[in-house]
């Protein structure tokens, strides 16, 4: 009774099985839908593999686009510079042009009065014979001097047309630059929402299929153990008629088994003595080996250390030269730029700008840097300064968007300052591959600080740089 109750229960739970399918019929049906989306899930990953691979070829694209994008912007500064410089020219050319034009004016004005006195007035005049020379030997000397002060003029217009042409040329080669930059940040914001698209394109579909293999899953579990409750009702008729004679049997049965058990265990002692006897040698030999393994395991490690040691030494002596190399290399120019910073040590800067605060210097706020902060274009494109993966990325206490970046060998780097992030938190990404963008207006600020084992280490110094505080 208490089966039948139970299986009436499955039963109305599964009104539509228990309208037109039998318990096994629809285990079957089941069991076959969960084939169908095995192979569906299959499918699924074979797809995501194929999509996985357009990733990487993007992630590839991605990077070429940045690099030409941080060329183009200081292709873009150098003709925003030389545009200042033209204008500052042609303002200059064009008072000095204008302080010219009064001058003449005002000798042609006292040339015109002069002429317009006839010689009868200049014979009837009150002054003196020598004045009337003197004013005479004036106006000789004046008209050639005029006379080539206007040429010159005209030299000096001739060059500020000239001026001017450069500048509307300038200008054009700024603009058409202007539109090149825009075009390829437009297509990198393009591949990045490309790739954010692969990212999530079937996982929808992949959580989908999961969930409905779960509930069919728990469908045929309820389905089987109807069944065998259905069989187990069917078999204890059976079984009560076979317990009474097994019952009698039993008698007759245990002491045989008792006397076999009585024999089973003196075996078992003799099989569990000689298996202790077997083990004990065998940890006497373990402990051999291990002496002898740990022996040869000291010998390597002191090996190990031994070459570490060189190889440190080694790395600190270069970086030694290099440290020097670097002091003793010219000082950045007059906008504060240290050759474009593509790169240093091996470490590619998140986005070119002018440089303001190196490492151990003091900021704006009267702290001392433990990075660098480089002032960029806005909307510059910002990479990842080595391949790694992302382990923060969102908006942090007073440093707005930050990313937290995951290089391995306990190197760490950190970027703030951003405008809108493109990654998330357990991505991969390669050196060099697109991440965030600054700002859009103004001149933004990027920081970049790198951290070793958790303290911040000079970046200028790149990876390989001595481990502990404040180095610099």
């Amino acid at each position: 009774m208490a089966g039948a109750l139970m299986a009436l229960a499955l039963l109305l739970a599964h009104p539509a099985l228990a309208q037109s399918e039998s318990p096994n019929q629809a285990l079957r049906r089941v069991e076959q839908e969960l084939q169908a989306d095995k192979q569906r899930q299959q499918q699924l990953d074979r797809k995501s593999q194929a999509q996985q691979k357009e990733l990487d070829e993007l992630r590839g694209q991605l990077i070429g686009l940045a690099d030409q994008s941080r060329a183009q912007e200081r292709d873009l500064d150098a003709l925003e510079e030389s545009l200042t410089a033209l204008e500052a020219e042609e303002h200059d050319r064009a008072g000095r042009l204008d302080t010219e034009r009064q001058q003449i004016a005002s000798l042609l004005g006292a040339l015109q009065r002069l002429a317009r006195v006839p010689p009868e007035a200049v014979l009837a005049r009150p002054d003196g014979p020598v004045d009337t020379l003197r004013s005479a030997l004036l106006l000789r000397d004046t008209v050639p001097a005029l006379r080539a002060r206007a040429d010159a003029l005209a030299t000096a217009l001739t060059a500020l047309s000239d001026t001017r042409e450069k500048l509307v040329a300038q200008r054009a080669k700024a603009l058409a630059a202007r539109v090149s930059l825009a075009a390829k940040q437009g297509e990198m914001a393009r591949l990045v929402a490309r790739r954010e698209e692969l990212s999530r394109q079937t996982e929808e579909e992949r959580v989908q299929v999961a969930q409905r293999m779960g509930a069919l899953a728990g469908q045929a579990t309820d389905l089987r153990q109807l069944m065998e409750r259905l069989e187990a009702e069917r078999r204890a008729a059976a079984e009560a008629a076979a317990k009474r004679e097994a019952e009698r049997r039993e008698a007759e049965r245990r002491e045989a088994e008792r006397r076999l058990a009585e024999q089973r265990e003196a075996e078992r002692k003799l099989a569990a003595r000689k298996e202790a006897e077997r083990k004990e040698a065998e940890r006497k030999l373990a402990e051999i080996r291990a002496a002898e393994q740990k022996a040869a395991a000291l010998q390597a490690a002191e090996e190990q250390r031994a070459r570490e040691a060189a190889a440190k030494e080694a790395a600190r002596e270069a970086a030694e030269k290099a440290l020097a190399a670097r002091r003793s290399a010219p000082a950045p120019d007059a906008a504060g730029r240290a050759d474009g910073l593509p790169a240093v040590a091996g470490l590619t800067l998140p986005a070119g700008g002018r440089l303001t605060t190196r490492y151990g210097e003091t900021d704006r706020f009267g702290a001392t840097s433990r990075g660098l902060t480089v002032q960029t274009r806005a909307g510059a494109t910002v990479v990842a300064p080595q391949s790694g993966s992302i382990m923060f990325a969102g908006p942090f206490k007073g440093y707005g968007l930050i990313l937290i970046v995951e290089h391995g060998n306990g190197y760490h780097s950190l970027i703030a300052g951003l405008g809108r992030i493109d990654t998330a938190v357990g991505k991969r990404v390669a050196s060099g591959e697109p991440v965030a963008v600054m700002p859009a207006d103004g001149s933004p600020d990027l920081y970049f600080e790198l951290r070793r084992n958790g303290q911040p280490i000079n970046p200028q110094r790149g990876f390989g740089a001595p481990e502990g505080k404040g180095q610099g």
